[in-house]
């Protein structure tokens, strides 16, 4: 049989012991603590919605002026030909 350690009997003590008083607006301060917290992540996700869009209608944009797909049109001029 082992002797439990230091800490468990911490634990068994505080559990044991007499339990501090809660506050009485402690529910009502952590409901409005959690939507706060809501509605920041909500306008966060937003945010990064539009931010996502935005990047794809620049790209679109900026593809259908550039044109990347097409090839570039000939060189009018050679490259020098020297040490052949």
């Amino acid at each position: 049989m082992s002797f439990p350690d230091r800490k468990e009997t911490e634990v068994r003590r505080m559990l044991e012991g007499p339990h501090p008083a809660l506050p009485p607006d402690l529910a009502g301060r952590a409901t409005e603590r959690g939507r706060r917290m809501l509605r920041r992540h909500q306008v966060v996700r937003t945010i990064g919605w539009l931010l996502l869009v935005a990047a794809v209608v620049a790209f679109a944009v900026w593809a259908a002026i550039v044109e990347p797909w097409t090839a570039p049109p000939p060189t009018d001029t050679t490259p020098p030909l020297e040490g052949w």
